[in-house]
């Protein structure tokens, strides 16, 4: 295939995640009586994140609730100053290994890099101001969740990303991400390659469920399908 476009995920496949994504939706999800098990946060990673906190809600919150779209907004409003706060502060926040040397790579070969991400704009600035990826020098194109109608799986933020940096055919554009619905999301955006690695959220036996094109165990690995 002839590669126009990377969009890369990033938590968890561009921007190194131990966990901090998940810790901080716990705790604001607990701030309003919400116990949510890890494992269970594991599996909405990626997506919108209000539309995470819905779908944990439905399962977890027993009590009746006269006014859910209310408390799915606070639990994101807490969930989102947290993750502001952590990533202007985190001390180990940094790349991926091989991430800025990937996007380098695709640079010199003239393929436009694209990141999306189920973060709203306010955390996804605070991600790109520390790690110095607020310019186009480094990559072309950025979108969040709360940018488009709806957030993954929906194909939308890909498809404004080709609008924009004017690709035209999906068959030459590569998604790579770390769940399940990035393999939804760039199955549904028609993406001609479809990359999982397992820096992130979920295992390779996890990925391989949702059949995606390759696995990978690092962003080393891509050079070579996309040649």
């Amino acid at each position: 295939m002839s590669v126009q476009l990377v969009v890369f995920d990033m938590a968890g496949t561009t921007v190194r995640d131990k966990g901090s994504v998940a810790d901080a939706f716990m705790e604001a999800a607990s701030q309003y009586g919400v116990q949510v098990p890890r494992g269970e946060v594991n599996k909405v990673m990626g997506f919108r994140k209000k539309e995470a906190i819905r779908i944990l809600l439905d399962k977890f919150y027993l009590e009746p609730v006269e006014d859910l779209d209310g408390l799915i907004e606070n639990i994101h409003e807490t969930f989102t100053r947290n993750m502001v706060s952590f990533y202007e502060q985190d001390q180990d926040l940094a790349p991926l290994p091989y991430a800025e040397k990937i996007f380098a790579w695709l640079k010199e070969r003239g393929i436009k890099i694209a990141l999306n991400t189920g973060f709203t704009r306010p955390i996804t600035n605070a991600i790109l101001h520390r790690l110095q990826w607020d310019n186009k020098d480094v990559i072309d194109m950025v979108i969040s969740s709360d940018e488009v109608p709806e957030g993954r799986p929906h194909p939308y933020m890909i498809e404004a990303i080709m609008q924009q940096l004017q690709v035209a055919d999906p068959a030459q554009v590569v998604k790579v991400g770390d769940t399940e619905v990035d393999v939804a999301e760039g199955r549904n955006a028609g993406c001609g390659l479809v990359v999982s690695v397992t820096t992130g959220a979920y295992t390779r036996k996890e990925l391989e469920q949702y059949s995606p094109d390759n696995i990978i165990d690092s962003l080393a690995e891509l050079p070579p399908l996309i040649q």
